[in-house]
């Protein structure tokens, strides 16, 4: 075990009404990956934001390599060797790769202008070291998001960064350029980097981490070296009991009331003659690869974006022409998969947005009624077991899992006929996923039609009733869960199979 570069000791931080840090301790040793685990709202992103001067910690000392620092802001980390790369990337998407990587410290010739060849050549050099190959003269508005990630990696490399982190960067790649990710972090490893790995996905763990820490309720439980350990105990000091992979039971047969119906929904070069049904009662699962057509699927349902041709009947009547604000008094919630952005207003209060989708529920002319909305808010957080000090509460402040709650509340409030999930499980840790299976199967058992959209195939198949499976565009055909294995729906997802579809039957 190397050298302990870093040091935390005894790191306190609250919020208004939260404890998010009481009495952290954490190291990290010179040239390994040391991980950080919990459940959502465990404290994992307010200890790394500390370190990185983002944050003031209201008590403990940092040390760096024995010596205590005390940093005022994000740029005095950075001074001392410490850069951290956020989920939400912090790029600027009109500038150029090599513009990004050095934004603010760019070459400049005598006269005060910007040495381009020299920026591009420094920028360059950066990107072989990673073994990546990306077009420095791209906006970065124009590259993948695996590509945007390896621009942030290069650039906290050219701050001579000592120590990165990294908070949930699988959360926005998978496959190939998961393993590409895993390849850059050994290699960054081997020439003596610390790595500090945030992420509740336990498999990633074990595959990446020479150490790893796990937090709960803002408290230390313990460090652990991942060789001397199993993914089961990892879990349950997580989440503090034994938690059983099993999803709650599929519902035996679907429900006799067709809800909704699409025929040949079709968009140009984005959806192609879509068309199948949703009972009531039962979770209709929707598998597929990342620009298969999933997330377009959902969009049209709700009315967001507009089609070509094909109809959508919701309760045996034909929407004529779609948007949101019909969507809703319809019946049709649609929890988006991007919830930071599409899901909550993180200035109100969580009691403000549980009532945001019945507004005329809750006012009379232009005045809310503040008792009637409490009296909703108190209920519904009850309801879905919102963890929180008080509905009065900014959203902002709550766990990813309780944020995930308020806003499967706030549609939950309109009695929808049919609910579209659109990864409702992403971003959140093993117990939040629990909670939320156990409420998507009690909604569907009270005779709610859900569909489930979700890159997590055990997901699919532990939670579906039915699957589909999309490729560019298309329904590649049906398979039952029973018989579902996540090898048979990739390769549906991969276009090198079909399944059982109406037009063949």
């Amino acid at each position: 075990m190397g050298e302990n570069i870093v040091e935390m000791q005894g790191i306190s931080k609250s919020f208004p009404g939260v404890l998010a840090l009481d009495r952290v301790d954490f190291n990290a040793s010179e040239g390994k990956v040391h991980a950080i685990v919990g459940e959502n709202g465990a404290g994992k992103s307010t200890l790394m934001k500390i370190l990185a001067g983002a944050y003031r910690p209201d008590n403990g000392k940092i040390l760096l390599k024995g010596k205590e620092y005390s940093f005022h802001s994000p740029r005095e980390a950075q001074k001392h060797g410490i850069s951290i790369i956020y989920q939400e990337f912090n790029l600027i998407p009109d500038l150029t790769v090599s513009e990004n990587i050095f934004l603010g410290r760019e070459p400049l010739k005598r006269m005060g202008f910007i040495d381009r060849p020299n920026l591009i050549k420094r920028a360059q050099s950066l990107l072989e070291d990673l073994g990546v190959e990306i077009n420095l003269e791209l906006r970065v508005a124009d590259l993948g998001v695996a590509q945007q990630q390896m621009v942030e990696i290069a650039k906290a490399l050219s701050l001579n960064a000592d120590i990165i982190m990294m908070d949930e960067p699988s959360a926005v790649v998978s496959g190939k350029e998961l393993e590409s990710l895993f390849r850059i972090i050994r290699t960054l490893k081997e020439n003596g980097k610390t790595i500090i790995y945030i992420s509740h996905r336990i498999d990633e763990i074990f595959e990446i981490a020479d150490r790893a820490t796990v937090l709960k309720d803002g408290k230390l439980v313990d460090t652990v070296s991942t060789s001397d350990t199993d993914k089961a105990t990892i879990v349950r000091m997580m989440v503090g009991r034994n938690l059983s992979e099993a999803f709650p039971g599929r519902r035996k047969g679907t429900g006799k009331k067709e809800v909704l119906s699409l025929k040949n929904v079709t968009r140009h070069r984005i959806l192609k003659n879509v068309s199948f049904e949703v009972y009531s009662g039962e979770i209709l699962g929707i598998a597929g690869l990342v620009g298969a057509g999933r997330t377009e699927v959902a969009r049209a349902i709700f009315g967001a974006d507009p089609l070509d041709s094909g109809e959508i009947t919701l309760n045996g009547k034909k929407i004529k022409k779609g948007s949101p604000k019909n969507s809703i008094k319809s019946g049709i919630g649609f929890v988006t998969e991007n919830r930071a952005f599409d899901g909550l207003v993180h200035s109100l209060s969580v009691r403000k947005n549980l009532t945001l989708s019945i507004l005329d529920r809750v006012k009379k002319w232009f005045i809310v009624n503040d008792r009637h909305e409490k009296e909703i808010g108190r209920k519904c957080a009850e309801q879905f077991n919102i963890i929180t000090p008080s509905i009065e509460q900014e959203v902002r402040y709550l766990s990813g899992g309780n944020q995930q709650k308020v806003i499967l509340g706030k549609w939950i409030n309109i009695n929808p006929s049919i609910l579209v999930l659109d990864e409702p499980t992403r971003g959140i840790d093993v117990g939040a996923k629990g909670e939320m299976y156990t409420l998507m199967r009690g909604l569907a058992d009270g005779g709610t039609a859900i569909i489930m959209i979700s890159s997590e195939l055990h997901e699919i198949i532990g939670m579906s009733d039915r699957i589909l499976v999309m490729h560019d565009g298309e329904i590649m055909g049906e398979i039952s869960p029973d018989e579902a294995t996540e090898e048979g729906v990739l390769m549906m997802a991969t276009g090198q199979e079909r399944g059982n579809t109406k037009a063949e039957e």
